[in-house]
């Protein structure tokens, strides 16, 4: 198959093209025909212990080999594992979720780390409540728009702008880091770009079956929706990634395996 590997430390140069073994699954495992992977700005730095390394965590495809076959599926697969940037990926059965039906695979793509970061971030981490008064820093970006959208759908005051705005929050929901964790008032912060001040709690995004398939249904019924920033082939992944780490992005960089 063909595959995208990362051979040595470092940025997009570092990326190959290459044609590789087609992995087998195990028990338990499935094997998934990629249709579309997403891309994460700085991936790049996390298998640099096990290279070479297929990266990109989050797939829309079709279960070729596993307990489901011909379904079609989306996920974020374990990150210490290669991903899922090339034709064939190798995924845990119980973290396949039927993707949304109203989506593209490009689109379904978008959706798993950045909807998984929001709704954790917001829900299992932020205790987010109706009522409440909620910050997102990074708003337009991959897990900051869906973290809006997804607040304002359970009736919270959802804020991002960081200027001259009434405080204290009760949370302010992090996707960026830098100086606003000091600088804003808030009763629980919670960031997924670093440790925050005194008893903030950063998170690394867990692979969550169930709230794949709860998300896929508030897709289905417009009430969420990722945004694309872009989309590159298979073979473009170096662009893609230069793209993935440039400012003014909306949304995500989505790696079109197949095309629809």
């Amino acid at each position: 198959m063909k595959a995208i590997r990362l051979h040595a430390p470092g940025g997009p140069e570092q990326l190959v093209l290459e044609e590789i073994e087609t992995p087998r699954p195990a028990a338990g495992e499935a094997l998934v025909r990629v249709h579309a992977a997403a891309i994460t700005r700085d991936e790049l730095e996390w298998p640099v212990d096990r290279l070479p390394a297929i990266p990109s965590y989050e797939l829309s495809g079709e279960v070729v080999e596993g307990e489901s076959v011909g379904a079609a599926v989306y996920a974020l697969t374990p990150f210490d594992r290669d991903g899922t940037a090339a034709e064939y990926a190798v995924v845990p059965e119980a973290l396949l979720a039927p993707k949304p039906r109203s989506l593209s695979h490009v689109e379904s793509a978008a959706v798993p780390l950045p909807a998984l970061s929001a709704w954790q971030g917001l829900f299992t981490h932020g205790q987010l409540a109706p009522g409440q008064r909620v910050l997102v820093t990074g708003a337009t970006g991959g897990v900051g728009h869906l973290a809006v959208q997804l607040a304002r759908r359970v009736g919270a005051e959802v804020l991002t702008d960081v200027g001259d705005v009434r405080e204290p929050f009760d949370l302010v929901f992090d996707t960026v880091g830098g100086d606003v964790l000091t600088q804003r008032k808030a009763r629980r912060v919670v960031s997924v770009a670093q440790q925050p001040p005194g008893d903030g709690i950063y998170f690394v995004v867990a692979p969550d079956r169930a709230q794949l398939v709860e998300l896929a249904e508030l897709i289905d019924r417009g009430e969420i929706r990722p945004e694309i920033d872009s989309v590159f082939a298979l073979a473009d992944a170096r662009a893609a990634f230069e793209r993935s780490m440039a400012r003014g992005k909306r949304g995500k960089v989505v790696l079109r395996v197949i095309e629809e």
